[in-house]
């Protein structure tokens, strides 16, 4: 043995000749068998605690005897009920009788001399009756009503004034269509959302030339119906004539919207 760790040693100090001694695997070979021992021990020890240590705990915990208590139920034997001929009768308990609620008032008899007759006059005392009131004297020379005078006002309806559809001579505005389509704005929308088309307008013209009323037949939207029916109201008609009188008429507008 001493002859193997002079050998070990000799060997370590052969291979480690001229190097660096104070660690690394120098002095890991040195304490290798130091290391070595100690873990052995370290695993002896595990495994008797392992194998050992269930027997060591019921050495010093011994079970405790664990008592089963039962319980005990008695039985006990019920006697059968009475047969339907042996119960006894029920007691019929007889509802008190029930009273009147309404109070009789026995007749008080009076004597003869004491009862008074009513008098029911007849039918033709009735119709001998004056029931007007008395006659009293009124103001002297009485009231003329001939000298009231009552004011009468007559209302007169207001009727819509009448429009005709056809005449001799049919409303045309001055300057032609070119004058209403010269009164034109183009809607901004309009123009974006590449809107064209045409609205009609039916222009109520009276007999003044004036357009009273304009009303849009069929539109396109997009702000146009109301910027035709602006230009109508603006514009100034010869008036429509009927025998060559000059009449109330309505008459329809073409407005073109094309883009340029």
């Amino acid at each position: 043995m001493a002859d193997e760790t002079t050998y070990k040693l000799e060997v370590d100090e052969l291979i480690f000749a001229h190097k660096n001694k104070d660690y690394g695997s120098y002095k890991l070979r040195k304490s290798y068998k130091k290391y070595v021992t100690i873990a052995m021990w370290i695993a002896i020890f595990i495994v008797l605690m392992v194998t050992t240590g269930p027997a060591i705990y019921r050495w010093i915990n011994p079970e405790e005897v664990v008592e089963t208590k039962r319980k005990v139920v008695q039985i006990t034997q019920l006697e059968q009920p009475p047969s339907i001929g042996e119960q006894q009768e029920i007691e019929q308990i007889e509802a008190p009788p029930l009273k009147s609620t309404i109070k009789f008032t026995p007749p008080v008899v009076k004597p003869d001399e004491q009862v008074q007759d009513e008098y029911m006059p007849t039918v033709d005392e009735l119709k001998e009756v004056d029931p007007g009131a008395e006659t009293q004297e009124g103001v002297e020379g009485g009231v003329d009503y001939s000298l009231i005078e009552v004011e009468e006002k007559v209302v007169e309806e207001e009727k819509a004034p009448t429009y005709f559809v056809a005449v001799e001579e049919m409303p045309e505005p001055i300057g032609g269509i070119k004058a209403i389509q010269e009164k034109i704005t183009y809607p901004e929308i309009a123009k974006r959302a590449g809107v064209e088309g045409k609205v009609y307008i039916l222009a109520f013209v009276d007999e003044n030339g004036n357009v009273t009323k304009a009303q849009v037949l069929k539109g396109i939207g997009a702000g146009c119906d109301e910027a035709a029916q602006d230009a109508v109201l603006q514009t100034k008609f010869k008036p429509g004539k009927q025998r060559g009188t000059p009449v109330k008429v309505q008459v329809s507008i073409p407005i073109v919207f094309k883009l340029q």
